[in-house]
Protein backbone atom coordinates (compact mmCIF):
# COMPACT_ATOMS: atom_id res chain seq x y z
CA UNK A 1 0.00 0.00 0.00
CA UNK A 2 1.39 3.21 -1.03
CA UNK A 3 1.85 5.83 1.78
CA UNK A 4 0.97 9.29 0.87
CA UNK A 5 2.13 12.42 3.06
CA UNK A 6 2.07 16.61 2.64
CA UNK A 7 5.07 18.44 2.75
CA UNK A 8 4.76 22.16 3.54
CA UNK A 9 5.58 24.78 0.50
CA UNK A 10 7.45 26.46 2.96
CA UNK A 11 9.90 23.27 3.84
CA UNK A 12 9.68 22.98 -0.13
CA UNK A 13 11.19 26.11 -0.54
CA UNK A 14 13.90 25.93 1.84
CA UNK A 15 14.92 22.49 0.57
CA UNK A 16 14.89 24.12 -3.04
CA UNK A 17 17.13 27.48 -2.06
CA UNK A 18 19.61 25.26 -0.16
CA UNK A 19 20.34 23.38 -3.30
CA UNK A 20 20.06 26.52 -4.84
CA UNK A 21 22.14 27.92 -2.27
CA UNK A 22 25.15 25.67 -2.67
CA UNK A 23 25.05 25.14 -6.47
CA UNK A 24 25.79 29.08 -6.67
CA UNK A 25 28.21 29.31 -3.79
CA UNK A 26 30.28 26.28 -5.40
CA UNK A 27 29.92 27.53 -9.25
CA UNK A 28 30.88 30.86 -7.80
CA UNK A 29 34.37 29.48 -6.43
CA UNK A 30 35.14 27.64 -9.50
CA UNK A 31 35.20 31.51 -11.46
CA UNK A 32 38.29 32.07 -9.20
CA UNK A 33 41.49 29.95 -9.64
CA UNK A 34 42.34 28.12 -6.53
CA UNK A 35 39.39 29.20 -4.23
CA UNK A 36 37.22 25.82 -4.80
CA UNK A 37 38.99 22.59 -3.73
CA UNK A 38 37.41 20.45 -6.45
CA UNK A 39 38.81 22.89 -9.53
CA UNK A 40 41.32 20.48 -10.71
CA UNK A 41 38.83 17.12 -10.29
CA UNK A 42 36.67 18.71 -12.61
CA UNK A 43 38.85 20.19 -15.20
CA UNK A 44 40.28 16.21 -15.51
CA UNK A 45 37.02 15.17 -15.50
CA UNK A 46 35.51 17.65 -17.89
CA UNK A 47 38.97 16.74 -19.84
CA UNK A 48 38.50 13.07 -20.04
CA UNK A 49 34.36 13.16 -20.83
CA UNK A 50 35.48 15.56 -23.56
CA UNK A 51 38.31 13.86 -25.02
CA UNK A 52 39.94 16.96 -24.48
CA UNK A 53 38.26 19.32 -27.03
CA UNK A 54 37.56 21.89 -24.14
CA UNK A 55 40.54 23.52 -22.89
CA UNK A 56 41.03 23.24 -19.31
CA UNK A 57 39.80 26.64 -18.66
CA UNK A 58 37.37 27.14 -20.63
CA UNK A 59 35.54 23.98 -19.36
CA UNK A 60 35.92 25.39 -15.90
CA UNK A 61 34.00 28.87 -16.73
CA UNK A 62 31.27 26.51 -18.76
CA UNK A 63 31.27 24.03 -15.05
CA UNK A 64 31.47 27.72 -13.18
CA UNK A 65 28.38 29.42 -15.40
CA UNK A 66 26.31 25.97 -15.27
CA UNK A 67 26.63 26.03 -11.57
CA UNK A 68 25.39 29.39 -10.47
CA UNK A 69 22.80 29.36 -13.29
CA UNK A 70 21.75 26.21 -11.81
CA UNK A 71 21.68 28.04 -8.44
CA UNK A 72 20.37 31.24 -8.99
CA UNK A 73 17.37 29.81 -11.09
CA UNK A 74 16.79 27.52 -7.88
CA UNK A 75 16.78 30.48 -5.48
CA UNK A 76 14.31 32.73 -7.67
CA UNK A 77 12.32 29.66 -8.28
CA UNK A 78 12.18 30.35 -11.95
CA UNK A 79 12.02 27.07 -14.65
CA UNK A 80 12.41 24.52 -11.72
CA UNK A 81 11.51 21.70 -13.61
CA UNK A 82 14.05 22.77 -16.49
CA UNK A 83 16.40 23.41 -14.33
CA UNK A 84 16.30 20.21 -12.10
CA UNK A 85 16.44 18.49 -15.44
CA UNK A 86 19.86 20.34 -15.74
CA UNK A 87 21.10 19.82 -12.51
CA UNK A 88 20.61 16.04 -12.79
CA UNK A 89 22.90 15.96 -15.51
CA UNK A 90 25.38 17.43 -13.77
CA UNK A 91 24.85 15.50 -10.69
CA UNK A 92 25.09 12.26 -12.71
CA UNK A 93 28.23 13.71 -14.31
CA UNK A 94 30.00 14.06 -10.77
CA UNK A 95 29.71 10.44 -10.44
CA UNK A 96 31.75 9.41 -13.10
CA UNK A 97 35.63 10.24 -11.79
CA UNK A 98 34.73 7.38 -9.63
CA UNK A 99 35.41 5.12 -12.89
CA UNK A 100 37.52 7.73 -14.14
CA UNK A 101 40.03 8.12 -11.44
CA UNK A 102 39.33 4.99 -8.57
CA UNK A 103 42.57 6.17 -7.01
CA UNK A 104 41.38 9.21 -6.11
CA UNK A 105 37.92 7.98 -5.13
CA UNK A 106 38.46 5.00 -2.94
CA UNK A 107 41.28 3.77 -0.20
CA UNK A 108 39.65 0.24 -0.33
CA UNK A 109 38.17 -0.46 -3.53
CA UNK A 110 34.79 -0.18 -3.70
CA UNK A 111 33.52 0.40 -0.32
CA UNK A 112 36.21 2.35 1.45
CA UNK A 113 36.03 6.35 -0.19
CA UNK A 114 38.76 8.71 -0.04
CA UNK A 115 37.34 12.47 1.15
CA UNK A 116 37.35 12.85 -2.61
CA UNK A 117 34.94 9.95 -2.79
CA UNK A 118 32.99 10.82 -0.28
CA UNK A 119 32.49 14.66 -1.99
CA UNK A 120 31.18 12.92 -4.40
CA UNK A 121 28.62 10.56 -2.79
CA UNK A 122 26.70 13.20 -0.97
CA UNK A 123 25.68 13.87 -4.34
CA UNK A 124 23.19 11.02 -4.07
CA UNK A 125 21.63 13.68 -0.75
CA UNK A 126 20.75 16.27 -3.47
CA UNK A 127 19.23 14.11 -5.92
CA UNK A 128 17.39 12.27 -3.68
CA UNK A 129 16.14 15.92 -2.79
CA UNK A 130 15.73 17.12 -6.24
CA UNK A 131 13.57 13.76 -6.88
CA UNK A 132 11.15 15.44 -3.77
CA UNK A 133 11.25 19.04 -5.67
CA UNK A 134 9.85 17.35 -8.90
CA UNK A 135 7.40 15.50 -7.80
CA UNK A 136 5.84 18.16 -5.88
CA UNK A 137 5.91 20.76 -9.01
CA UNK A 138 2.70 20.33 -11.15
CA UNK A 139 2.95 20.12 -14.83
CA UNK A 140 2.30 23.80 -15.47
CA UNK A 141 4.56 25.71 -13.13
CA UNK A 142 2.81 28.64 -11.86
CA UNK A 143 5.33 31.88 -11.73
CA UNK A 144 6.59 33.31 -8.32
CA UNK A 145 4.30 35.68 -7.14
CA UNK A 146 5.67 37.74 -4.16
CA UNK A 147 3.15 37.60 -1.12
Amino acid sequence: MKKTFSISSRSLTVLRCSIGLIYTWFGMLKFFHGYSPAEDLAVNTIHKLTAGLIPAQTSLILLASWETLVGTLLLLGLQTKKVLVLMVLHMLCTFTPLLFFPGLSFKFLPYGFTLVGQYIMKNIIILSAAWILWQAIPEQEPLPIAD
